[in-house]
């Protein structure tokens, strides 16, 4: 019941709630005026917290992107903490039985078991669907965690995958070797020319269409999951999500994007009609190269339920520490790729007019054969460079043992500058030949970008630079 009363000084609201406890209902009445709002505040909350005995998540839509890597995920609970704190605890007891076989019902959003869910997983997943712009997220204990979730969810006996031929080596891998054991087929073609797509009814503006062969012959009856990486590691090929979105969704094909090398700061696949996207949590959504981890964002329940079942099954799940320091790292990524990219930019300009350079791929270089889709579909060229000296593998390994601010290391996406060898360490597992059809050539360098001062970066490759 509520009734509203009004005189010349204030609006009073009278207002009676009934609240259960013990089986019992008790009236309260309040009174509600400005003076009495902060003490109404704590009524309700004191009673919401007895009767759901859970968290009040701030509604955080309408948030800007920064505030939202604040906010997102976070909770409050019954010691009003300000950070998610660490359930770091193998499983959860009930009140009763009722409410045990409740939980294991899904009648209750109750804990049951931390491979199954645990509130500080939760809040990372919920904070990367909200980033994201998805249903749920699933988190897991590696990048490839996330991968597989997608794959075993999507994939098996008799099924076809489309994929681009320049994807994280292990993405590519475990197809050709693992799934292939299961009875799956695979494709992997040249993406990054979505204008293959045409033949199939659509157009595409962005991108170049010389060659359609492959993708003409990528997609069949049996097609399962179109797999994107964009930009692609290593060689910084973008894909036109849009387009191939499309095409798929025209088949009734699912499309899955790996997000890595963007974060959701700088690109949205869910919002350019992606159904899934992943991202390896290890490189820029942590970005602090201290933990391993994935996360799966889908656009609808179906895919999320059919994804987190995988993950289940798979025992992939998180652990609560792990998630605990993402959540952490995940507040400073907007700070961290601005940073990052500001360098990035520099740095790419660097080596494009450097003499000993043969060619360099970024997205925010004009000489990029993608440079005006990458302005449409990313909001910023992002911190990933791939480059080749003109004195190819032999002078690349001079450069790499000769840098010395950055770290001749795999990973990417941390506070650091890391360089590595892709033919020889990430991909090094796929046979040459394949490698070269995918644009990774022996001699291709690639350098992740970190937020150390610029004038130390440039002058870290300059130096390195000058033994060659």
């Amino acid at each position: 019941m509520l009734r509203i009363c009004i005189n010349e000084n204030r609006i009073l609201l009278v207002l009676k709630l009934s609240v259960k406890l013990n089986h019992t209902f008790i009236d309260c009445f309040f009174i509600y005026s400005k003076e009495l709002q902060s003490f109404l505040y704590q009524i309700l909350l004191y009673f919401w917290r007895i009767k759901f005995n859970t968290e009040i998540i701030m509604d955080t839509k309408d948030l800007g992107f920064n505030s939202k890597l604040i906010h997102s995920g976070e909770f409050h609970d019954q010691y009003g903490s300000a950070t998610v704190p660490i359930y770091q605890t193998s499983t959860f007891s009930f009140k009763s039985a009722d409410e045990g076989a409740a939980c294991f019902a899904g009648e209750s959003n109750g804990f049951i078991y931390t491979r199954l869910g645990n509130p500080t997983i939760g809040a990372f997943e919920s904070a990367m669907a909200d980033l994201e712009s998805g249903y749920k997220g699933v988190a897991t204990a590696s990048g490839m965690g996330a991968v597989t979730a997608v794959y075993f969810a999507l994939l098996g006996a008799g099924k076809h995958i489309v994929s681009h031929n320049a994807v994280y080596g292990p993405s590519r891998m475990v197809i050709e070797t693992t799934f292939k054991k299961f009875g799956t087929e695979s494709t992997f073609v040249d993406a990054t020319d979505a204008k293959t797509f045409k033949k199939f009814g659509t157009e595409s503006t962005f991108v170049d269409a010389t060659d359609a062969k492959n993708v003409l012959e990528a997609i069949q009856k049996n097609t399962a999951l179109i797999y994107l990486e964009t930009p692609a590691n290593p060689t910084m090929g973008i894909m036109d999500i849009k387009a191939i979105v499309k095409i798929a969704h025209e088949r009734n094909i699912p499309v899955c994007v790996d997000n890595t090398f963007c974060s959701p700061y700088l690109q949205k696949p869910l919002d350019l009609g992606a159904d899934i996207v992943l991202h390896s949590i290890t490189k820029f959504i942590n970005g602090h190269a201290d933990i391993v981890g994935g996360v799966v964002v889908t656009k609808t329940k179906q895919y999320y339920t059919e994804i987190r079942g995988a993950m289940i099954n798979m025992g992939s799940n998180m652990d609560p520490h792990q998630a605990y320091l993402v959540i952490r790292g995940l507040k400073t990524l907007g700070i961290r790729m601005e940073r990052a990219q500001f360098n990035a930019i520099k740095v790419a300009d660097y080596l494009e007019k450097h003499p000993k350079i043969a060619w360099v791929k970024y997205p925010g270089l004009k000489s990029h054969p993608q440079y005006e889709l990458a302005k449409v579909q990313m909001s910023g060229p992002g911190s990933m460079i791939s480059f080749e000296l003109k004195g190819g593998i032999t002078a690349g390994k001079i450069l790499m043992d000769n840098v010395k601010l950055a770290l001749l290391a795999v990973s990417l996406g941390g506070v650091e500058t890391l360089i590595q060898h892709p033919a020889s360490m990430t991909h090094s597992k796929i046979p040459k030949e394949a490698r070269e059809k995918a644009h990774i050539t022996d001699g291709l360098v690639r350098y992740s970008v970190g937020i150390e001062d610029v004038k130390d970066i440039i002058a870290d490759l300059d130096q390195a630079l000058a033994m060659i």
